[in-house]
């Protein structure tokens, strides 16, 4: 039989091991004149504490001569392997000057080069010189708290910490704007955005 000191220490350790109150930020993404409102990111610009990159490699696949995803946000410090998956050789390169205008070289099919993006803010085009028409994006952020928008322009943001921040989108294309909203203990905040 536990004391019962021994089960107050057990109760203590665990409400300590709560995660914080988190709630979710969703909205949608307007473009006038836009084909698509797909692959715009949308971001906590600053969140406080230290983010660590995931241990486990995120992957961008080269399939059916694209990029996918297209645009890929990760927090500073990922590794991005490229796969390929395609019957012919690809590359990967980048011609940023954040990412040291790095070049992966060539490989073929089922083979896997790797690259950590280490620049917050940065959002270097990767590139295949095999295949000119090839593009994609990553983008690099301080935290995890982040979204990529479907094609009718939607996104949620899942589990943020209590608190105000400020919103921002970006595209290759349009002009960044940003938002504040404040995530309360009862947890949702909407956030829409046009971007022009």
């Amino acid at each position: 039989m536990k004391r019962p000191w021994t089960l107050l220490i057990v109760a203590v350790l665990s409400a300590g091991a709560l995660p914080a109150a988190a709630g979710t930020i969703k909205g949608k993404i307007a473009i006038a004149r836009a084909r698509t409102l797909a692959d715009v990111v949308v971001y906590v610009d600053k969140a406080p504490g230290q983010f660590a990159a995931p241990k486990q490699h995120v992957v961008m696949n080269q399939k059916d001569l694209a990029f996918q995803p297209h645009v890929m946000p990760v927090v500073v410090g990922t590794t991005v392997d490229f796969l390929n998956s395609d019957q012919v050789l690809h590359n990967v390169f980048s011609p940023d000057k954040c990412v040291s205008k790095f070049n992966l070289g060539t490989w073929p099919k089922g083979e896997v080069r790797s690259y950590t993006f280490a620049t917050v803010g940065c959002a270097p085009v990767v590139l295949c010189n095999v295949h000119p028409e090839m593009e994609g994006f990553v983008v690099i952020l301080q935290n995890p708290f982040f979204a990529v928008t479907d094609k009718s322009g939607l996104f949620v943001i899942h589990d943020v910490p209590e608190g105000k921040y400020t919103i921002k989108a970006w595209n290759r294309k349009f002009l960044a704007v940003s938002q504040e909203v404040t995530v309360s203990k009862e947890g949702d905040a909407t956030c829409n955005l046009t971007l022009k």
